[in-house]
C-alpha cells in the first residue's frame, strides 16, 4: 500500500481545512452577501431520504436533497421563507424558515410514510421503491436506482445479483452467482464500476471489467446505474456507470444485522452469512461513524460438460469432450468504515475506508476425451486440480477503497474535493495440477444430441483410473495480479443568479494515476521415480461419480485425492525434477496509467425545462511493457525478454447536452446526448510476442490501440404514481467507433514471414447500438382488502446492434453483432407487502448474444439465453425483528456457452438450487 501518498493527502486535508476554519468558525464568518438554509430530510425512524424534492414558491426555486438526504439552498436574501418538502409515497410536509445575512439557517424535516387516501402504509421494500424512484425522478440524467431496502427483499447475495433486476442490465456467472453486467447491451468492458464516484480497479489481469461478486449487496446504502454520464463524471461509460453508494452520515444511534445460513443442494452443505451495522453520533452530533461488516460463507459446487467442435465434410464433429466435478468454498468478507465531521453547517470532512476480501477454494475433477476426430487414436485425461491451502487452489482477491473528503461552502461558491487510494489485487498461490493420461484409445461418438453428446470408450482398460495409466503432467503455479489507483478531484458549484439554483456553473478536475502488474510463476515437475508415483497415486483415489449429475448421463469416474496432490513434498529434489516454464511468463506485464480530466457544466432551468450542457476533456498517458518469448523449430524453449517500454499518448473532447422537461409533478421526459470512450483492455496493450516456429503461429499484443468511443443518444419518457409507482418508456442509440476484438489469421504475412496463423486485438471495425426500454411498477392500492398491500414490477429491453468495416475475414457483415449484446432482457416480480408479512417471485430472463469471435464464423462462442427464477419471504415479529427465507435459482438455470449454433454446446455447468433462512434486525 502507498502510504506516503495516502500521508500527503491526509496533510492536505489538514493544511485546507486549518486554512478554511481559521475563518470560519462559526456561521457570522462567512463571507457573503446573502444568507443561506441547510439541512436534511429524513424520515420517522430518522433514516436519510435520498431525492427529495424541496422548494420555495416565494422565490420558485427548488433543491433536491442528495444521497444522505442533505440539501443546501444559497444566495438567498433576508426574510423568512417556507419550505415545502416532497417525497413519493410519503406525506408532503412545509415549514418556516427566517434567513439572515450572512448566517446559515438550519431546518430538517422529518417526513411521515403513507398514502392516506387508500391506506397504504409504505415500509418496507416500499420505502427502499420509494426512495429509488424519488432520485430517479429528480435527476437530470437518466438513472435507476437500487436502496438497501430494496436489495433486502430481493434473494441477491451480491451487489451483481442485485443489478440483473434494473432494466438494460444483463449479468454473466460463474459458480452460480453473478460475476460480471452489461448495460444496455455494451459489454463489461464498456461500463465502469465506482465506490462513492471512484472508479475502483479490477482484481483479474487481463480485464478492466469489475467482479461485482466481490462485494456483498448488504454493504452498499445504495446502487446508482447511470445510463448517460454528465460531464463531471468519468467518461470511460458506453453503457453506464454503476455507482455503490456506502454507507455514511448516520442522524442518530442505529444497530442492525443479519444472522442466517444457506444450503446448496448441489454441495449439501449449509454455511453461515452474518452482517451487522452499528452507526452513531458524538461530540454534540459533529462527529458521525458508521461501522460495517459482512462475512457470507457458502459452500458451492458445479457440474459441468464442455466441448470443442470443428468442420468435416459431414458437418460439425466433436473433437474434445469434458466432463468436471467443481466443488467451491467461497468465503466473502467486506468492513467499512466511515467517518464524517461537521465543522459547522457550511464546512464538513469525510474519511471513508472499505475493504473486500474473497476467498475460493476450489477442486476440480477434470476427465478429457481428446483427438476425438483421430479414429482409433484418441486419448484420455485425468486432471485433478488442487492446492496446498484446505487442500484446494486458493484464489484470493482484495480490494481496498480509502477515500478523503470535503465539502465547503464559501459564501455562494461550494467547493468540495476527494481523494483516494484503491488497489486490487488477485493472489493465486501453490495452485497444482495433477495429470494422468490413457493413449491410444479407441473411442466412438454419439451424437444424436449435440446439447448433450456422449462417447463410447471401447477399451474397457480406459474407462477408469488404474494402474496401467500414465504420467502426464504434474505443475505448480503462484500467480499474482495487482491494480493500484490514485485520485484526486475538485469540483465547484457556482449559482450565477440571486437565490438561483436554475443558473449554475460547475466546474473541476481530476487526476488518476493507475500502475498494474501481473506476475505469475510457473513450474513443472517430474517423478524421478515414474513408476513409484503412479502407484502411490493409484492407492490414493476416490471416485467423483454421481448418481444426480446436473450436466446429463455422465460418469466421471475414479481420480488421485486432493490430499494426495496438496501433500506433495515438491521441493524435495530426490523425488521431483523442477523446471521453470518460460511460457507461462511470457504473460507477465507492467503497465501504468495517468488520466488527467477538466470539466465544466452548465445548469440552466427554463419554467418546466432544466437544462445541462457540459463539455469533459480526459488525457491519457500510457507506458506498457511485457515479454518476448520464441519457441524453436521443435517446440522447444530458445528465449525470453522483456520488451521495450512503449509510451503512448490521447486526448479526447467529449461534449454532452440533456434537458428534463416536465410536463406537470409527476410526468417529464428526458434527453441526453452524451460522448464516452472505453479504453483497451490492460493485455490488449501489453506489447508482447509469442513466437512458435514449430507450429508457425505468431501472437502479438497491440500498443497501438485506439479506446472505443461512442456517441450517445437517449430518450425517455417517465410517470411517477403517487402509490409509489412509475411507468417509463425510452429509447437509445450509440455511434461505437473502434471497439475491439481478437483476430486470428491464416497464411498472414508479417515481418517476412508467411504465418500459419497469426492473432491480434485490433480495432475491428464501428457498430450502431440502438433499442427500447420500457419499465413498469405499481402498488395495487386501488383493490379492495389484503389485495391493495400487493404490487407488481416489470421491465424489458430490447437491443440490436449492426457492424461496419469489419476488419475480420470470414464473417458475413451483415450478420454480425457486438460481443456482449443481448437482444431481449425481461425482469418482472409480483410481491405482496403487508403489516407483517412479505413475499416476492422473481423472474429475470435474457436473451443469448456471441460472446467472442472465432477465425470463421462456426467458431464464434455464444453466451445462451438464461432464465432465473426466485422467491423469498420475509415476517416482522415487530419494528425491529424480521425472519426471512430464500430459494434461489429454482430452475436450475446453467451457465451455457455454444459454438455456432445454440444446439452445439461448448460448456454447460449446473448449480442446483441454493436456500437462505435468517434473522434481520434492526434497533
Amino acid at each position: 500500500m502507498n502510504w506516503k501518498f495516502l500521508f500527503l493527502i491526509f496533510f492536505f486535508s489538514l493544511s485546507i481545512n486549518q486554512t478554511i476554519f481559521a475563518t470560519t468558525e462559526n456561521d457570522e464568518d462567512i463571507p457573503s452577501n446573502y444568507g443561506i438554509i441547510t439541512g436534511r430530510v429524513l424520515d420517522q425512524d430518522k433514516l436519510p431520504l435520498p431525492g427529495a424534492t424541496i422548494f420555495i414558491k416565494s422565490l420558485n426555486q427548488g433543491v433536491v436533497s442528495d444521497v444522505n438526504g442533505f440539501y443546501r439552498f444559497v444566495k438567498l436574501p433576508a426574510g423568512t421563507f417556507e419550505l415545502t418538502v416532497s417525497y413519493i409515497g410519503f406525506t408532503e410536509t412545509a415549514e418556516k424558515v427566517p434567513v439572515e445575512i450572512g448566517k446559515t439557517s438550519t431546518m430538517n424535516f422529518y417526513l411521515k410514510a403513507g398514502i392516506d387516501l387508500n391506506e397504504v402504509v409504505v415500509n418496507g421494500s416500499l420505502q427502499g421503491q420509494s426512495k429509488a424512484l424519488n432520485q430517479q425522478k429528480n435527476n437530470i440524467n437518466i438513472t435507476n436506482v437500487i436502496s438497501a431496502d430494496q436489495v433486502g427483499r430481493f434473494p441477491d447475495a451480491n451487489v451483481g445479483d442485485a443489478l440483473k433486476r434494473i432494466p438494460g442490465i444483463s449479468v454473466q456467472y460463474d459458480m452460480g452467482e453473478a460475476r460480471f453486467g452489461s448495460i444496455r447491451g455494451a459489454s463489461p468492458e464498456y461500463n465502469s464500476v465506482t465506490v462513492d464516484g471512484d472508479r475502483i480497479p479490477s482484481a483479474e489481469a487481463e480485464t478492466r471489467a469489475i467482479q461485482l461478486d466481490l462485494i456483498p449487496s448488504d454493504m452498499v446504502q445504495s446502487i446508482e446505474v447511470n445510463k448517460v454520464v454528465t460531464s463531471d463524471m468519468d467518461a470511460d461509460a458506453i453503457g453506464g456507470s454503476v455507482n455503490l453508494v456506502t454507507k455514511s452520515n448516520p442522524y442518530a444511534r442505529r444497530i442492525s444485522g443479519t444472522i442466517g445460513t444457506s444450503y446448496s443442494m448441489l454441495s449439501e452443505e449449509a454455511t453461515e452469512n452474518i452482517s451487522l451495522l452499528y452507526a452513531d453520533r458524538f461530540f454534540n452530533n459533529k462527529l458521525g461513524m458508521t461501522l460495517a461488516g459482512s462475512r457470507q460463507n457458502n459452500k458451492l459446487g458445479a457440474d459441468d460438460l464442455e466441448a470443442e467442435w470443428d468442420q468435416s465434410d459431414n458437418g460439425l464433429i466433436m473433437t474434445e469432450l469434458q466432463v468436471r466435478t467443481y466443488w467451491v468454498q467461497r468465503l466473502r468478507q467486506s468492513y467499512s468504515a466511515a467517518f464524517d465531521y461537521a465543522f459547522n453547517p457550511s464546512h464538513k470532512i469525510e474519511a471513508k475506508v472499505m475493504y473486500n476480501h474473497r476467498n475460493d477454494w476450489e477442486n476440480r475433477f477434470r476427465v478429457v476425451y481428446k483427438d476425438l476426430d483421430e479414429a482409433g487414436d484418441s486419448k484420455i485425461e485425468r486432471e485433478v486440480k488442487a492446492g496446498t491451502n484446505k487442500n484446494a487452489r486458493l484464489e484470493d482477491q482484495r480490494t481496498w477503497h480509502i477515500a478523503l473528503k470535503g465539502d465547503h461552502q464559501l459564501g455562494a461558491l461550494e467547493a468540495k474535493w476527494q481523494a483516494s487510494y484503491s488497489k486490487a489485487n488477485e493472489d493465486r498461490p501453490n495452485e497444482r495440477y495433477l495429470n494422468f493420461v490413457y493413449k491410444h484409445v479407441d473411442i466412438d461418438q454419439d451424437l444424436t444430441d449435440t446439447e448433450k453428446p456422449q462417447v463410447l470408450v471401447n477399451n474397457a482398460d480406459a474407462r477408469d483410473f488404474n494402474p496401467n495409466w500414465a504420467f502426464d503432467e504434474l505443475s505448480e503455479e503462484h500467480q499474482y495480479t495487482e491494480d493500484i489507483d490514485k485520485a484526486f478531484k475538485v469540483d465547484f458549484k457556482l449559482p450565477l443568479a440571486e437565490s438561483s439554483k436554475s443558473n449554475v456553473l460547475r466546474f473541476g478536475a481530476k487526476y488518476k494515476g493507475k500502475s498494474k502488474l501481473r506476475d505469475n510463476d510457473f513450474y513443472a515437475y517430474e517423478p524421478t521415480d515414474e513408476d513409484a508415483f503412479v502407484a502411490a497415486a493409484v492407492a490414493n483415489t476416490k471416485m467423483q461419480t454421481k448418481s444426480d449429475y446436473r450436466a446429463g448421463d455422465y460418469v466421471a469416474g475414479t481420480f488421485v485425492t486432493k490430499g494426495f496432490v496438496a501433500d506433495l513434498n515438491l521441493n524435495n529434489s530426490s523425488s521431483f525434477d523442477k523446471d521453470q516454464d518460460p511460457e507461462e511468463l511470457a504473460g507477465n506485464f507492467d503497465a501504468s496509467e495517468d488520466v488527467t480530466a477538466g470539466y465544466i457544466r452548465y445548469d440552466r432551468s427554463f419554467g418546466n425545462m432544466d437544462l445541462v450542457a457540459g463539455l469533459r476533456l480526459e488525457n491519457t498517458h500510457l507506458k506498457y511493457e511485457g515479454y518476448a518469448i520464441t519457441l524453436n523449430e521443435d517446440g522447444d524453449f530458445e528465449s525470453l525478454d522483456k520488451t521495450p517500454r512503449v509510451k503512448s499518448s490521447y486526448t479526447n473532447i467529449l461534449p454532452s447536452l440533456m434537458f428534463k422537461y416536465q410536463f406537470s409533478k409527476n410526468t417529464q421526459i428526458k434527453f441526453g446526448w452524451t460522448n464516452t470512450i472505453a479504453r483497451p483492455r490492460y493485455f490488449d496493450l501489453v506489447p508482447a510476442v509469442e513466437t512458435n516456429r514449430e507450429d508457425n503461429e505468431l501472437n502479438i499484443g497491440n500498443p497501438g490501440l485506439d479506446p472505443t468511443t461512442s456517441m450517445n443518444f437517449d430518450l425517455m419518457f417517465e410517470h411517477y404514481y403517487s402509490s409509489v409507482g412509475m411507468f417509463s418508456a425510452g429509447v437509445f442509440f450509440k455511434d461505437i467507433n473502434d471497439f475491439i476484438v481478437d483476430r486470428s489469421q491464416e497464411d498472414y504475412s508479417y515481418l517476412n514471414n508467411i504465418w500459419d496463423k497469426f492473432t491480434q486485438p485490433i480495432n475491428a471495425g464501428d457498430a450502431n447500438l440502438y433499442g427500447l426500454e420500457a419499465s413498469f411498477q405499481r402498488q395495487f392500492d386501488f383493490l379492495p382488502g389484503f389485495l391493495k398491500q400487493m404490487g407488481f414490477y416489470t421491465n424489458y429491453t430490447y437491443t440490436k446492434s449492426t457492424v461496419n468495416n469489419f476488419q475480420i475475414e470470414g464473417h458475413n457483415e451483415d450478420d454480425v453483432t457486438l460481443p456482449g449484446t443481448p437482444e431481449n432482457t425481461f425482469n418482472a416480480s409480483v410481491y405482496y407487502e403487508g403489516p407483517k408479512l412479505s413475499a416476492r417471485v422473481s423472474f429475470n430472463y435474457a436473451s443469448d448474444f456471441i460472446d467472442e469471435f472465432g477465425s470463421e464464423a462456426f467458431e464464434d462462442r455464444y453466451y445462451d439465453k438464461v432464465s432465473h427464477l426466485d422467491v423469498n419471504a420475509s415476517y416482522a415479529f415487530n419494528k425491529k425483528l424480521r425472519l426471512y427465507a430464500e430459494a434461489n435459482n429454482i430452475l436450475d438455470q446453467p451457465l451455457r456457452y455454444y459454438q455456432g449454433e445454440s444446439k452445439y454446446t461448448m460448456q454447460a455447468e449446473y448449480y442446483d438450487l441454493r436456500f437462505n433462512v435468517g434473522l434481520k434486525f434492526d434497533f
